[in-house]
């Protein structure tokens, strides 16, 4: 009897090596997901930049259209915020203004916004009118006037 005692209890559980084998795998698994996780959230801020700028490139060109085809003449471009569903859009990730090119809203003849996508330093392209495009190897998107 103590024989058959001895030999079930070898059976049950698991040896040391095994637990250290799974625990490994899951650490692999938790790894990879963190990573998907947060490339994902910055395609998703970068997804929202860009939306925002159309946005505001629409506000502008409907200000324009309402107000004897001139775009507004602040330091922001923000008087077009009246055009917009909501508030004037920041960006996701500092809660910052969207920058302005020099010399943009300054006359009412033109405007410049650009955002700084992630990762910082890739090359883009806009969705630009007339000649607005960061000057340094694109690695803003732009929005520019239409008319």
């Amino acid at each position: 009897m103590k024989i058959l005692i001895t030999k079930n209890m070898k059976c049950k559980g698991f040896t040391l090596l095994e637990l250290l084998v799974v625990i490994g795998i899951i650490g692999v698994l938790v790894a990879l997901a963190t990573v998907a996780y947060s490339s994902a959230q910055v395609g998703g801020r970068n997804a929202r930049r860009k939306q925002d700028l159309v946005a505001i490139q629409n506000a502008l060109e409907l200000y324009y259209s309402e107000n004897g085809f001139k775009y507004p003449i602040d330091s922001s471009c923000q008087a077009a915020a009246a055009n917009m569903k909501s508030s004037w859009p920041v960006d996701p990730n500092t809660e910052t203004d969207y920058i302005l090119r020099a010399g943009s809203c300054d006359d009412g003849t033109e405007y410049c916004i650009c955002a700084n996508l992630e990762p910082t330093g890739v090359a883009t392209s806009g969705n630009s009118g007339a000649d607005c495009a960061w000057t340094t190897g694109k690695t803003h998107y732009c929005i520019g006037n239409l008319q």
